[in-house]
């Protein structure tokens, strides 16, 4: 399956397999977005994130890790 940025909870999911051992909550948006592009079936336009997005990757991440 082929991520997008409107993907948040599939993204976050990804994430948590792929960083097993960060706390979402102290993450920085850079690194964050790195992270999302980085991650194999991610093949949306890099530039098309903003605040608002990696904000909401970021709580589905929190809210999945608990």
């Amino acid at each position: 399956m082929e991520l997008k940025w409107t993907d948040t909870l599939d993204i976050a999911l990804d994430l948590i397999d792929a960083h097993p051992d960060v706390d979402p909550q102290y993450i920085r948006f850079t690194d964050l977005h790195q992270w999302v592009v980085a991650l194999e079936n991610f093949k949306d336009d890099p530039e098309r994130s903003n605040e608002k997005i990696l904000e909401a990757i970021q709580m589905m991440w929190i809210e999945e890790n608990d």
